[in-house]
């Protein structure tokens, strides 16, 4: 148990020297929320156009949230590593050390890995919770009642999103949520508009 002790000493060290844990939390809050907006307009796509078939829903449904999932990993990557490089790169000229093979180097690149990781996982998971319904289309006599299910799960978990950041901003909690929902609300409907 004391090599778990070490790791999490270790976690919080770095947490300490890269600001991992807010960044990381601002990229988790805000790619679900763009993740489940995104798959709301699929689901919108497909239900406007009268597609009846969940597979293709779940296989549209799934090559956006993969794409989405690779676009937040590769992305958050290259931009984490070129900020964080500038900013190693310029202590290093202050401090007259070269500083690549220290902890703070180290918690750099941790730090790097850790927010690629959270920018790409989170829209796909909350994209991926939405389409549940779809992956159990079996259990609902009408296909109809799948893109629903979906799409109040979309709204549950927007509302879920704002009790999130209403808690990090010790905020009201239901009103961050009923402005998370919103949003939602509003991509259904101008996405019935302009399919319709």
């Amino acid at each position: 148990m004391s090599w778990f002790r070490d790791v999490l000493r270790g976690i919080r060290e770095y947490d300490n020297l890269a600001n991992i844990g807010e960044i990381a939390r601002r990229y988790f809050a805000m790619n679900a929320f763009d993740g489940v907006l995104t798959i709301i307009g699929v689901l919108m796509g497909n239900m406007v156009a009268g597609v009846e078939d969940p597979r293709i829903v779940v296989s549209t449904g799934m090559a956006t949230c993969v794409a989405m999932g690779i676009s937040g990993l590769w992305g958050a990557y290259l931009t984490e590593a070129a900020e964080r490089k500038r900013d190693l790169d310029q202590l290093s000229r202050y401090t007259l050390t070269e500083l690549n093979d220290t902890r703070i180097g180290r918690a750099s690149r941790v730090a790097t890995v850790t927010v690629a990781l959270v920018d790409g996982l989170s829209p796909f998971l909350a994209a991926l919770v939405v389409l549940i319904p779809f992956l159990t289309v079996g259990l609902f006599p009408a296909i109809s009642l799948a893109y629903y299910t979906s799409l109040g799960m979309a709204l549950l978990t927007l509302f879920g999103l704002g009790l999130f950041l209403g808690y990090i901003s010790r905020g009201n909690l239901i009103l961050y949520g009923v402005k998370t929902v919103i949003a939602g609300v509003v991509s259904i409907l101008i996405s019935f508009l302009v399919g319709g």
